[in-house]
């Protein structure tokens, strides 16, 4: 295959070979599907997003001890069972993939930068554009700085079998699920010895110190999960002050996010999908190359079982927040279904949309969706800013202000102008302003715009 494509969540440049010189991809030789399937990965995630922009944490806690039949819960619901990580883990098949099609198309150049070294210097890029994205766009959810540094692992792998990237893929997740079930067996071990010392004590028992002590290990985690409402309240105010009063605030919660979540989080959700992209494109999955029966059942197989374990998931975490009850009752969380839920839900959205695409029912929108797509480190980028103006202190102000079912509005109005913009500005330029200063960057030479 000789078409390919370029994008912000591929990670990597994209790029077609002209006289073994490396340069970006003409407009003409892009694959159409990844850029649209990266389009809806790129406004799909402004729906997770979204929450961290307008609300203090403690928004959670209030919905889940709330009404279950408001507008507002059912709403959360909804994007928990079917979006939470599917939007995401779109972004991390497609960073994947994006190694593979940029290695594919690359010849080194006697005296020229190496392919690696184009490779690893797009990725040093990235790095320093997330800490651009989380410090002074000020969006701690910045996913960019993940990306750069994991996308470096990927390289050794890039003449791997699908086969073999399937089996690293699912090595990770597993890793992960262990990671999980460990921590919950610890906290259950912790909640079994406080309830043996509550029964010991109503047999007016007197507690010995290490019953006294599994007392106290679980009262102790019951208190940090309640709320602290004074400091909430302090958060909001920080949150709707100036833009230095944000960036201090701001400071050690980007710190946290970006540097110890890459291990307790990052490192195994972003490298399981990075690695099952990278197999999924060598398969040709992305690629609209198989038969519209396989999409159709491949259709059937993600959602049929993706849509279940997505409700599943859902109540488990509904059931979970009363964590007492709800680990006296489950040896084994629901949540752990979670990797495997965004798989199958992933590759139902994907086929989905590939036979949306063959059917040409909505021609426009899987254009403008492919704009959007094309321009994706633009439009991820905007998000920030966008967001950040509308809600944050320095700007409009909205933050925690809007009910939760509200602040979609806001998601289906960026959607729109991102929709058209993208569709516009692609008309006369090559690239959106972020993909030219990125491209400009990683080759050390100023771009064609026009």
């Amino acid at each position: 295959m000789s078409t390919i494509t370029t994008g912000f969540i591929a990670g990597v440049p994209a790029e077609v070979v002209e006289h073994a010189i490396p340069k970006p991809v003409e407009k003409t030789d892009r694959i159409k599907t990844v850029d649209m399937v990266r389009g809806v990965a790129l406004l799909g995630i402004l729906l997770m997003n979204i929450p961290i922009f307008s609300f203090d944490e403690i928004i959670i806690h209030d919905l889940f001890t709330g009404p279950h039949d408001s507008t507002d819960f059912k709403t959360f619901e909804v994007v928990l069972a079917f979006f939470d990580g599917t939007m995401r883990g779109l972004f991390s098949m497609l960073f994947g993939a994006g190694m593979v099609l940029f290695l594919m198309n690359k010849k080194e150049k006697p005296g020229g930068p190496s392919v690696a070294e184009l490779y690893y210097r797009r990725l040093l890029w990235l790095v320093l554009f997330g800490l651009i994205n989380a410090y002074i766009l000020q969006w701690p959810g910045d996913i960019l700085f993940y990306y750069g540094l994991l996308g470096m692992m990927l390289y050794p792998f890039r003449n791997s079998s699908p086969k073999l990237l399937i089996v690293i893929a699912l090595g990770f997740m597993f890793i992960y699920m262990g990671k999980g079930l460990w921590g919950y067996s610890d906290t259950r071990e912790i909640r079994l010895r406080y309830t043996s010392a509550i029964q010991a004590e109503k047999e007016g028992k007197k507690l010995t110190t290490k019953q006294e002590e599994d007392k106290e290990a679980w009262l102790n985690i019951e208190k940090r999960r309640e709320p602290d409402r004074e400091k909430a309240n302090e958060n909001i105010a920080e949150m709707r002050g100036s833009y230095a009063g944000i960036f201090s605030f701001l400071v050690p919660i980007n710190g946290r996010n970006e540097f110890v979540w890459m291990y307790y989080w990052a490192f195994w959700d972003c490298l399981f999908m990075m690695f099952m992209g990278m197999a999924f494109y060598k398969l040709g999955f992305f690629s609209n190359s198989y038969s519209t029966k396989t999409y159709s059942l491949l259709l059937l197989l993600g959602y049929g079982i993706g849509i279940p374990l997505g409700y599943f998931y859902m109540k488990g975490n509904v059931d979970g927040w009363y964590m007492g009850a709800f680990l006296d009752q489950y040896r084994v969380p629901p949540t752990i279904v979670y990797d495997i839920r965004r798989l199958f839900l992933c590759i139902g959205h994907v086929s989905l949309l590939m036979l949306i695409y063959r059917s040409r029912i909505v021609p426009w929108l899987m254009s403008a969706l492919a704009s959007v797509g094309q321009m994706a480190f633009t439009n991820y980028l905007m998000q920030s800013i966008i967001c950040a103006l509308f809600f944050y202190g320095y700007g409009l102000g909205y933050y925690h202000t809007l009910k939760y079912h509200q602040i979609y509005y806001v998601v289906f109005s960026i959607w729109v102008f991102q929709l058209i913009f993208s569709s516009i500005w692609l008309r006369y330029f090559r690239f959106g302003p972020f993909e030219w200063t990125w491209r400009t960057l990683t080759y050390w030479k100023k771009q064609k715009m026009l």
